[in-house]
């Protein structure tokens, strides 16, 4: 969690400065720092316009610092896959043909049986998509991270007063918009965030006033979470449902209450759902052939030796096609995880360590004294339950990706808020300690994300948002050149697993330059009569990652 030396001394002299003010000068600093509070409450107050404001400060913002955090580079295997998809999205159809040369383009996390697709839900893709048609496809995470900020504002604006909440949305910013990985790469992230800030930003506006404008947005969210990340997001669902059951019980007391629950209400988040079913289906269909059998699931079958929970035991090793497939699935996977205690507090241990890094920062610690009080609000027991129930399927996963928890990114920090809340109450010998505390951990969460871009670093885990740009730099000379090129890649002995270079878009046969494994001979002497008309290249990964050398002729 050390992202800089020397953080502890900068969180211990911004706490300390902030204390000796309260302690020293507690009515001086008090009038200078409330003059700036004020500013932002009477802006919190003007709900719709905080909303807007907030999300555009965050394209704009992170757009300011490009010479810095520059457009992030794919590199892990879920990006590309991601990457595909949304391509596939932005060429106006859902899956792609099986290519007759398919062998020697598999790709991690990618079926090419029945189709050439991801196997991801299809939220991400969307936003992608949407990207790729503006021009690039990092607009649409630039888009979905703001709009991320927005909807979690919103949701927090049904929960607390409009200036905690406008706090809470500048906390989300601060962490998420600027110096995280999801906003700079292509794995996710955010657009489950909104899922679950639309849920839990609807359900408590229908319980006050129902509304169908509420109902719209509760269905929404419920498709978005089912799209990006439908484990997580069912077990937010089951208390929201189990709440909403409760409410309505209680209106069927009243004939006429029932009844506008149900034209304003039921009737429009049921066509919601339906719809939301409808399309799923659909989806499943057009990608597997089965309306019930989602990619992943298939995917998972094809590929995956390893189970997905902890108590999950492992199947016989899988053969596969090349050997990067199976030092990945056969070696790295099932080396991952063995079914061990010793593995189980491991990933544990893992899952905390990553989780940290992205939800939280070191001056969140100051925060821990009002969090007890949090358990005690009756109005936080609904979130807290939804972050209790996501927390317990996050640490049954094997796999420790911190957005694999997307959909609960909104209960986090209105739990924080919450706890600020509560701190500035607290004084010591009349003495407002609490203030101090709480504003030093929001200056904090500034220098921290300040203190990223001045270091170009792009998210605390380093690793999850920096691509090889080698690979980046030759697309880009190929592309500038009249023909189009087939590069051959040969991996060594010693090669990195997650460092793979055989991914490309929706369309193979008319991409200007193409990736494809080196396999048999049979199989390279196919794809190489199937693409005679290109320029055949061989690159060594691991050796030197620019230099592209004329592929020999088959024998």
């Amino acid at each position: 969690m050390l992202q800089f030396p020397g953080v502890l001394i900068v969180v211990l002299l911004v706490t300390l400065g902030f204390l000796l003010l309260s302690l020293f000068a507690p009515r001086s600093g008090e009038n200078l720092l409330r003059r700036f509070e004020n500013v932002f409450t009477k802006l919190a107050e003007r709900k719709t316009l905080a909303i807007g404001i907030l999300f555009f400060s965050v394209i704009i913002l992170r757009l300011s610092v490009l010479k810095l955090l520059p457009i992030p580079i794919p590199g892990i295997h879920d990006e590309f896959s991601y990457l595909l998809m949304g391509d596939t999205f932005a060429h106006g159809r859902l899956a792609n043909p099986t290519h007759p040369m398919w062998m020697s383009f598999e790709t991690f996390h990618v079926n090419w049986i029945p189709t050439y697709s991801s196997k991801y839900p299809p939220a991400q893709g969307l936003v992608l998509a949407m990207g790729y048609l503006l021009g690039l496809p990092w607009i649409g995470v630039l888009l979905s991270t703001a709009a991320m900020v927005a909807a979690i504002l919103w949701m927090l604006q049904a929960w607390l007063p409009a200036r905690w909440a406008l706090l809470g949305g500048i906390m989300v910013a601060l962490k998420f918009g600027i110096a995280s990985y999801w906003m700079n790469s292509y794995w996710g992230g955010a657009v489950a965030a909104i899922g679950g800030a639309l849920v839990m930003g609807a359900l408590p506006r229908i319980m006050r006033r129902p509304h169908t404008r509420d109902a719209l947005w509760l269905g929404l969210g419920m498709a978005i979470l089912a799209n990006s990340r439908p484990f997580e997001g069912l077990l937010l669902c089951i208390p929201v449902v189990f709440c909403f059951l409760w409410w309505l019980a209680g209106r069927m007391k009243s004939d006429m209450a029932m009844r506008a629950s149900a034209e304003k209400i039921l009737l429009p988040l049921g066509v919601a759902l339906i719809l939301t079913s409808a399309f799923m289906g659909y989806y499943n269909l057009r990608l597997t052939g089965n309306a019930t059998l989602f990619p992943y699931t298939l995917n998972a079958r094809t590929y995956e030796p390893a189970g997905l929970f902890l108590w999950d035991h492992p199947r016989e090793p899988l053969h596969y096609n090349n050997r990067q497939f199976d030092d990945f699935y056969n070696g790295w996977e099932l080396d991952n995880y063995n079914n061990s205690w010793q593995d189980v507090w491991r990933v544990t241990a893992e899952k905390l360590t990553r989780s940290a890094n992205t939800y939280f920062w070191w001056g969140a610690l100051l925060l821990l004294p009002g969090l007890p009080f949090v358990f005690r609000d009756r109005k936080m027991r609904l979130p807290l339950a939804v972050f209790f129930l996501i927390t317990a399927g996050f640490f049954t996963v094997i796999w420790s990706m911190p957005h694999y928890a997307a959909p609960m990114t909104a209960m986090i920090i209105l739990l924080l808020v919450q706890a600020t809340r509560h701190l500035r109450t607290m004084k010591v010998a009349g003495r407002p300690v609490g203030r101090a505390l709480s504003r030093a951990a929001i200056v904090l969460l500034a220098v921290d994300t300040a203190f990223a871009v001045a270091h170009g670093v792009c998210d605390p885990l380093h690793w999850s948002c920096q691509g090889d740009p080698s690979r980046a730099a030759i697309i880009e000379k190929l592309s500038q050149t009249r023909e189009k090129h087939l590069i051959i890649v040969r991996y060594g002995e010693n090669h990195n697993v997650h460092d793979d270079w055989v991914f490309n878009g929706a369309d193979i046969d008319g991409a200007k330059v193409l990736w494809a494994r080196e396999t048999n001979a049979e199989q390279n002497a196919r794809l190489f009569d199937y693409f005679r008309e290109r320029k055949i290249w061989l690159i060594y990964p691991e050796v030197d990652n620019t230099e592209l050398l004329p592929y020999p002729p088959p024998r």
